[in-house]
């Protein structure tokens, strides 16, 4: 078959009927068009056959014979392209391209029709309503296509200047030539199959490959204990022959009772999950800390691990005003789906040995960590494992640790002596690929007499599968004064697979609960919700917020109704521990005239690559050209894991730390002359401590606890249709208190993004499992769905920049913070809307529709 691709005649064999996507990305190395979900949901696979958009992963190759096909790659000097770059209209970058390719062909529908005009947000997201991004930088997405139609982006910068961009890395991954780990296939690489259990539990009895060279991957114990948990893995020359090897290993099973009802575990009933205190030990853990606070076990029930303040007043004062205050007691119980993770980029891993050296390149949020933990488990001094991961797309906290992906990767590849490559297919992903944990939540509250905050009781089953280690109640210590509280967290043990930390871990499912408690409260008191939670919150920061959000026009303008669409608007706060890695270390290097600045941190969409970049040339007061900065290799100076927050806080500080360092060496003066007359000198900057230190005298997982809390308080107004049942989000104000922000673009994008996750939470996702078999039955993009451009509300960031002047820098994470309050923050505009409480996430249809009949 012959076509034209970017304007280039190919010949391509199409007699095995690949679809298109396989022809462009494999065989023809054009990476720009991802493999994401491979059912024309995602839209990231996206190219123009004769200037139309098709999503290559339903279109026949063959259907591609003697028509013009073009990929992002042929759209690399696009007005479109560079309106994404310079609007900052991506994080991870993953699904990026495939938006570039059909925003390219709406404008030019778009400029046809109506000229340089501003397209508005319902026409943009009309034209992109196929096209999915986990991130969440729909907000700059708008910005930039209407940007380009405009006419904002149609000329190039000219003589030779590189574009002023946000984000350092934006034009490669606007373009297309952004390398992550699933487009690299070098010569001679093997492809890799996890071949997974069918059974909820089980004894795995033997494995019988023949002559098949395979490498097991069970426990010590030899038992599975969820459908979809790895057994073993085998590799050959392409994937359909991986597969077909894997359909012949022949594993014999012992098929054992599975504990699949949470209900029942919650009693500490039915077959075990686990059966003894070693087999417990070896538990996943779905948080950040996943046993660091001590809890017993009583059969499939783990806990309580309590962080409770003076518990027993705490449950007298409820007790005793259930009888004497009812209408100041507010209870209920609060139910969460579980949230999975998806980010685009599956887990993925290329393994290679090279003398006695194992290199990785990995999916990871932590190159260091993933390095040290290869060379525990692998045998090898740790100066031998260099992992690398240039790009990531995506990862929201499940892509820590050494995963199922790179052990199966590394040991295919010392079995086989070449380089193997494991990607994990969307199912794959979807089944065992990390999810924040389902809860139960039975929450108690009493105001006294004055209308303060008397006691507080939060119990929290946290449904993790496998897993354990959930703090949702814990969290509800650190809001909202000092009355007395008893708080449980409970692991509801099941045969299902395991959570992970997912950004914020128990934070979201806590503030459901709690804030939704805090405005039923307002309500029962006869208050203004944001003027009871300001007397409530003594955080001096958020107060600050609160003034903010009460002088919203929205806040004070009309709602409710009595027809078929109702306006509501609610509000929620919410606070989060600062977080840092307190041994980071940037090193920087004179090299040909230019500062190279090198840390072991990794970019998943945050930009790490352009804080680490920007902080050396401000404190070398050198322009950014002058400065590049190699992340993303575990073999260089130490850098914090991306996750709990706490990149750029330890980043900042320690660049700004090593550029004082390299003025010094350089003897002050004109850096910039220097710079060419000084090649070779290289200085180490590390973290300063912060003044007054931490909260805890020692790291835990590469983690700090820092002095204060970060804020956020969240306004948003919903649409509530009670005829169908739907909530249609129509803006989120958000305000987040996290001192000095240093990149204003990056953390506006961070921020939107951080409350489209949790629109997603409030309204669409949730995980489901089949509770006979435990299969995941979300197993697809289709089944399970997050949120698109057209999901999206306006959405308004304000920061509060005072209160952390203690920290070196001024400023601290804002990832996490800016997503806790959004799920609850909805909830109450519904119930503001409409008078029905939803007391079960997500606020489905059915719920919304049976709630307001009764």
């Amino acid at each position: 078959m012959e076509f034209e691709v970017n304007g280039t005649r190919h010949a391509v064999d199409v007699d095995d009927d690949p679809a298109a996507v396989e022809v462009v990305r494999d065989r023809l190395g054009l990476t720009g068009t991802k493999l994401v979900c491979a059912g024309g949901v995602c839209g990231a696979c996206t190219i123009q056959v004769d200037g139309e958009p098709r999503v290559s992963c339903l279109t026949p190759a063959v259907g591609l014979a003697g028509r013009r096909v073009t990929t992002v790659e042929g759209l690399a000097d696009h007005p479109i392209g560079r309106a994404f770059a310079g609007e900052d209209a991506l994080q991870c970058g993953y699904c990026t391209p495939g938006f570039v390719v059909e925003a390219a062909a709406f404008f030019e529908r778009w400029r046809a029709a109506h000229g340089r005009t501003r397209p508005g947000r319902e026409a943009i997201a009309d034209a992109l309503a196929g096209h999915l991004c986990r991130c969440g930088a729909y907000e700059g997405i708008f910005d930039a296509v209407a940007a380009a139609c405009a006419g904002d982006y149609d000329t190039a910068p000219t003589g030779g200047q590189a574009p002023a961009v946000p984000r350092t890395e934006a034009p490669e991954k606007t373009d297309g030539s952004a390398r992550y780990t699933t487009d690299l296939r070098p010569e001679g690489v093997l492809e890799g199959v996890i071949i997974r259990s069918p059974h909820a539990h089980a004894h795995v009895r033997s494995l019988e490959a023949g002559d098949l060279p395979l490498v097991p991957l069970l426990p010590p114990d030899g038992v599975v204990r969820y459908v979809g948990q790895p057994v073993a893995a085998v590799a050959a020359p392409d994937r359909a022959s991986a597969r077909a090897a894997a359909a012949r290993v022949r594993v014999d099973y012992e098929v054992l009772p599975a504990a699949l009802d949470a209900r029942q575990a919650r009693t500490g009933e039915g077959p075990l999950v686990y059966e003894d205190k070693a087999a417990r030990k070896r538990a996943p853990g779905s948080g950040e800390t996943p046993q660091l606070v001590p809890a017993r076990w009583r059969g499939n029930l783990r806990g309580p691990s309590a962080m409770s303040k003076r518990p027993a007043t705490a449950v007298r004062r409820i007790t005793e005003a259930r009888s004497r205050t009812p209408e100041r007691v507010v209870e209920g119980v609060f139910t969460t789906a579980a949230q999975t993770h998806t980010p685009l980029e599956p887990h993925a891993c290329l393994a290679r040995w090279t003398d006695g050296t194992l290199h990785l390149e990995v999916s990871t949020q932590s190159v260091k960590r993933t390095a040290e933990l290869a060379a525990e488990r692998f045998g090898v001094p740790v100066e031998r494992v260099v992992a690398r991961a240039v790009h990531v797309g995506g990862g929201f906290g499940c892509k820590m640790g050494l995963t199922s992906d790179v052990v199966a990767a590394v040991e295919l590849a010392r079995l086989h002596g070449t380089p193997v490559r494991v990607v994990l297919d969307r199912d794959e992903e979807l089944t065992d690929g990390g999810y924040r944990p389902g809860t139960r939540i039975r929450l108690a509250m009493v105001a006294d007499e004055a209308g303060d905050l008397s006691a507080l009781a939060m119990d929290a089953d946290n449904d993790g599968g496998v897993s354990v280690g959930g703090t949702v109640a814990a969290l509800a210590r650190f809001m909202y004064g000092k009355a007395p509280r008893r708080l449980r967290d409970f692991d509801t043990v099941t045969h299902r697979p395991p959570g992970a930390p997912f950004r914020g871990p128990g934070g979201p499912t806590m503030c459901w609960a709690l804030e939704q408690a805090v405005d039923e409260m307002a309500h029962r008191l006869g208050q203004d919700p944001i003027a009871l939670r300001r007397r409530w919150d003594g955080n001096p920061k958020r107060h600050a917020l609160y003034d903010r959000a009460a002088a919203l026009p929205v806040w004070s303008g009309p709602r409710g109704g009595t027809g078929r669409f109702r306006r509501g608007v609610g509000v929620a706060a919410a606070n989060w521990m600062y977080f840092l890695d307190p041994v980071t270390e940037v090193e920087l290097t004179v090299e040909d005239g230019i500062v190279v600045a090198r840390c072991a941190v990794q970019d998943m969409g945050t930009g790490s690559r352009t804080v680490l970049r920007r902080a050396v040339a401000a404190g070398l007061g050198l322009p950014e050209a002058r400065v590049r900065a190699e992340i993303g290799r575990s073999d260089t100076v130490h850098g914090p894991t991306s996750g709990g927050s706490r990149t750029t806080p330890s980043l900042v500080p320690a660049a700004a730390d090593a550029a004082d360092r390299l003025r010094d060496a350089l003897g002050g003066g004109d850096i910039a002359a220097r710079l060419d007359t000084e090649n070779g000198v290289r200085v180490t900057g590390r973290r300063p401590r912060d003044r007054r230190g931490f909260v805890t005298p020692f790291t835990m997982g590469g983690i700090a606890i820092g002095r204060r809390f970060t804020g956020s308080v969240q306004v948003a107004e919903v649409e509530v249709d009670t005829r169908l049942g739907r909530v249609r989000p129509l803006s989120v104000w958000s305000g987040i208190a996290a001192g000095r922000i240093h990149e204003d673009r990056l953390a506006r994008s961070q921020c939107q993004g951080a409350v489209v996750q949790g629109v997603g939470y409030a309204l669409y996702e949730e995980r489901r499992t089949d509770p006979v078999t435990g299969r995941v039955l979300t197993e697809n993009m289709e089944d399970y769905r997050i949120p698109g451009i057209g999901d999206t509300p306006e959405i308004t960031i304000h920061f509060h920049q005072e209160g952390f002047d203690h920290v070196p820098g001024g400023g601290v994470g804002l990832g996490e913070i800016a997503t806790l309050p959004t799920a609850a923050c909805l909830a109450n505009a519904v119930h503001d809307a409409t008078g029905w409480r939803p007391y079960d996430m997500p606020i489905r249809p059915d719920r919304l529709l049976e709630g307001l009949a009764t």
